[in-house]
């Protein structure tokens, strides 16, 4: 297993964080492999001196990740549905993309954002690995691609004639283990004039807000502007444009185009942000170090929190199974006797059980039937979404629990 940077090949030799041996996050167990052995790989992100990516070594691939039992859709999530809507919205103001124009998405999921796009008329295509996934998308009348992006793809798509004037990314950017192939294969799949736009957890608020369970294996890169500016660059790409997004506890939505493009200005925006990191401290290797002791920190809350509520004779439920409360759940040593069970929307997660701990997945009534005092809230970027959906657990005097950036009890 190489020690190197996966951008720049310098010697990585300091620590962000070690979260000890984890499972993958999102491999639900069935009931029939709960007395199989379990793998636990290293959750030891580290950060390069030289251009300061934060990154995990590839300790399991992404063909097996990303497989055909991938767990995550993202059409159950109602604000990320509308967080999809107001993007296409405003990219086709933006640009003027119309029914001549080809949008191409990159890690498409299962349709949630391609629909809006085909709703206006704007050709659509997106790439996906999970055929389970894209199966969903092709039934939304999104055609798919079961594959993974990089130069080969890349090159298939301009085959086919298929080079896009919109190239974009939710959430991929981080989970590509060879950041230079993908880079380098969105060049080649982009039209002269075209844009590309990728969004990612901003490095930043995550260090700023403690966000360690944003780490586990499906995101091999942890990204600030400063970083991935770099990266583009080095592939004759150039960001142009870059907003702040309040999604996954803070994230970053970047512009970019082909350096030889000079139809586009570049915003101040960049320059902007680029000082706010600076002075944020992404230029020094401390700041980075110094995640780690934030990290144990929240642990120690969280098991206090959930201890003296144990002590109590309270009941404590989850709600959701998204990979990084499987992180949270595995570093801090939380089994069923803390958290009884936890529920979750997908049809998909329900009947399974969370890697390494082994709560169980119900659907959201089992909440309803058992009437904890507490729900813990494990996918807290969605937070207020779900305390109006669970509003009933109001009815019998419960409360919800969020535990980053500090446990809070609403």
């Amino acid at each position: 297993m190489s020690n190197a940077c996966r951008f720049c090949d310098e010697k990585l030799s300091s620590t962000f964080c070690d979260l000890g041996m984890s499972p993958i996050s999102n491999a639900n167990l069935k009931k029939k492999d709960l007395l199989d052995m379990e793998p636990f790989y290293p959750l030891h992100a580290q950060v390069c001196p030289s251009c300061f990516l934060v990154q995990l070594q590839e300790c399991e691939s992404p063909e097996n990740i990303f497989n055909d039992e991938y767990a995550y859709f993202s059409s159950y999530s109602e604000s990320w549905l509308k967080h999809s809507k107001k993007y296409t919205e405003m990219m086709i103001e933006r640009f003027d993309f119309n029914a001549s124009s080809q949008v191409i998405e990159v890690a498409s999921n299962d349709g949630y954002l391609l629909q809006y796009f085909l709703n206006a008329d704007v050709p659509v295509l997106g790439i996906e690995p999970s055929a389970n996934v894209a199966q969903v998308a092709e039934e939304k009348g999104v055609p798919s691609w079961v594959k993974f992006f990089g130069i080969q793809t890349a090159k298939a798509l301009v085959s086919k004639g298929k080079k896009a004037d919109l190239l974009l990314g939710n959430n991929v950017l981080a989970h590509v283990p060879d950041l230079n192939d993908f880079v380098e294969g969105l060049k080649i799949a982009l039209k002269s004039n075209g844009v590309i736009t990728m969004e990612f957890p901003h490095l930043l608020r995550q260090i700023e807000n403690g966000q360690f369970d944003q780490v586990y294996h499906e995101h091999f890169s942890y990204l600030s502007l400063i970083t991935v500016e770099k990266v583009f660059a080095y592939h004759g790409l150039t960001l142009f444009d870059v907003e702040e997004l309040p999604t996954h506890g803070g994230s970053l939505r970047i512009f970019a185009k082909h350096t030889e493009d000079t139809s586009k200005l570049i915003e101040k925006s960049i320059a902007n942000l680029r000082e706010t990191e600076i002075n944020g401290g992404l230029t020094n290797i401390s700041t980075y170090e110094a995640f780690s002791d934030r990290v144990v920190e929240t642990k120690l809350k969280l098991l206090e929190f959930l201890i003296d509520v144990k002590q109590r004779g309270k009941r404590v439920a989850g709600y959701g199974a998204p990979a990084k409360g499987n992180t949270l759940l595995n570093y801090c040593g939380i089994g069923s006797e803390l958290l009884e069970f936890t529920v979750d929307l997908s049809p998909h997660k329900q009947g399974k059980y969370l890697p390494g701990t082994h709560i169980p997945i119900f659907s959201p009534e089992k909440i309803i039937e058992e009437k904890p005092d507490y729900i813990l809230i494990l996918p807290w970027n969605l937070k207020n979404e779900i305390m109006d959906q669970m509003a009933i657990v109001r009815d019998w005097g419960g409360k919800f629990i969020v535990p980053i950036p500090e446990v809070k009890v609403f």
